[in-house]
């Protein structure tokens, strides 16, 4: 293991392709229009919650802010709405475009780039052979949101998926989309979804997973929270608690829902020191990972880098990067 390297497993891009497949078959949900200051950004249910940028299109300029902000490797993925707004063509299509351009980008620079797969979780038999392809072609890693196509992840169409990705013993980064509702918890205002929405969506996620036993059936699988786990730190000891109170809190599993904490892994996508120290208190020095959102307007490479440099010495050297290279198998 190598004690100086950083490893962003939070990072995101999307393709021409991609965006050419959304803006053709996303509607009526998925739209693609201006916001204010100008740029286009991706609507769900009239709501904005991607803005988008030019270096997500450009891994030339993703290597080079990696160079500026120190970082040795990014894994990179599909960023919302990923593939889930098409039929069972259009969603194939669209994971597959994906996951030739993510490999195409490891081969163009195989010391910087690894990826995580995108699949058209909502069509099973596509999904698992997207996914024996994609492990073919180099991915690390599985991608999914915290819901599909505003299906919970641990509904019985996607247990086929799960299953193979176990088998496989891949990470698996979960990451919020707009929840379900949207216009009904009235997100359009402001961009709700990217402060509040995306929070809400990992946390249910999460703890849906806990109490369904998804720890229990999915052994050997990686599960990262993304955005530090939502509002999951601050809300385990209230989990617990509802656990050892609630009857209905308790028809599937025995044990606490903090008992399963070691089995989440979390990533460094926190604006403060006392969420990063939250995250970590609540999975463990082992399961944090750094991660920066690049290149979202929200992300902060340099910033969250300093605060994980900043964390005691040995805890510093498995967050940076040392976590990741166990979790994701990375010979290097």
């Amino acid at each position: 293991m190598q004690d100086n390297l950083v490893i962003d497993v939070h990072t995101h891009n999307y393709s021409e392709n991609w965006l050419n497949l959304l803006r053709e078959h996303g509607a009526p949900r998925y739209v693609v229009k201006e916001v204010p200051g100008g740029r286009e950004a991706i609507h769900h249910d009239g709501a904005a919650f991607n803005t988008i940028f030019p270096t997500f299109f450009d891994f030339d300029a993703r290597v080079k802010s990696m160079d500026i902000n120190r970082i040795d490797i990014s894994v990179v993925s599909l960023a919302a709405p990923s593939v889930f707004w098409g039929n069972e063509t259009t969603s194939t299509q669209a994971a597959i475009q994906a996951n030739n351009d993510f490999a195409a980008a490891q081969t163009a620079y195989p010391d910087r780039i690894r990826w995580f797969a995108t699949l058209p979780w909502q069509y099973p038999e596509r999904a698992k052979e997207e996914l024996a392809r994609a492990i073919k072609l180099g991915a690390s890693g599985v991608l999914t949101l915290a819901n599909i196509a505003e299906k919970s992840l641990t509904d019985p169409l996607f247990a086929p998926t799960w299953q193979a990705i176990d088998d496989a013993q891949l990470p698996v980064l979960i990451h919020p989309t707009a929840p379900p509702a949207v216009a009904g918890m009235d997100m359009q205002k402001y961009m709700l979804i990217v402060p509040i929405g995306f929070m809400f969506d990992t946390t249910l996620a999460l703890a849906r997973m806990i109490y369904d036993g998804f720890f229990d059936k999915y052994r050997k699988l990686k599960i990262i929270g993304a955005h530090g786990g939502g509002a999951l730190p601050y809300l385990m000891p209230r989990l617990d608690r509802c656990h050892e109170k609630i009857d209905s809190a308790r028809v599937t599993i025995a044990d606490r829902p903090s008992s399963y904490a070691d089995r989440i892994f979390m990533d460094s996508v926190v604006y403060s020191r006392e969420a990063m120290k939250m995250g970590i208190d609540c999975v463990g020095e082992d399961n944090y990972l750094f991660g920066s959102d690049f290149p979202h307007n929200i992300s902060d490479q340099a910033g969250i880098l300093a605060r994980v440099n900043e964390l005691p010495a040995d805890v510093r050297r498995k967050v940076r990067g040392g976590n990741a290279q166990r979790i994701f198998d990375l010979k290097l």
